[in-house]
């Protein structure tokens, strides 16, 4: 058995609608793609996310 390429991306219609979250947090993949977008670094959102690891965000990036 293979792992899913988003294993990390959650959909779940009591969480932030339904919209892709991040590991059923309330932190949807749509945040972390403006973040990028908007020129934070991996780091600097990790810093401001400290439930959020580095894999997170790669998935998020690779679902948009």
């Amino acid at each position: 058995m293979t792992p899913t390429l988003f294993d990390r991306i959650t959909f779940d219609p009591r969480i932030m609608g339904g919209r892709a979250c991040i590991r059923g947090m309330r932190i949807t993949a749509s945040l972390l793609v403006n973040l990028v977008a908007n020129g934070m670094t991996l780091e600097e959102i990790l810093g401001e996310y400290p439930d959020l690891e580095a894999e997170d965000v790669r998935q998020a990036l690779q679902y948009a």
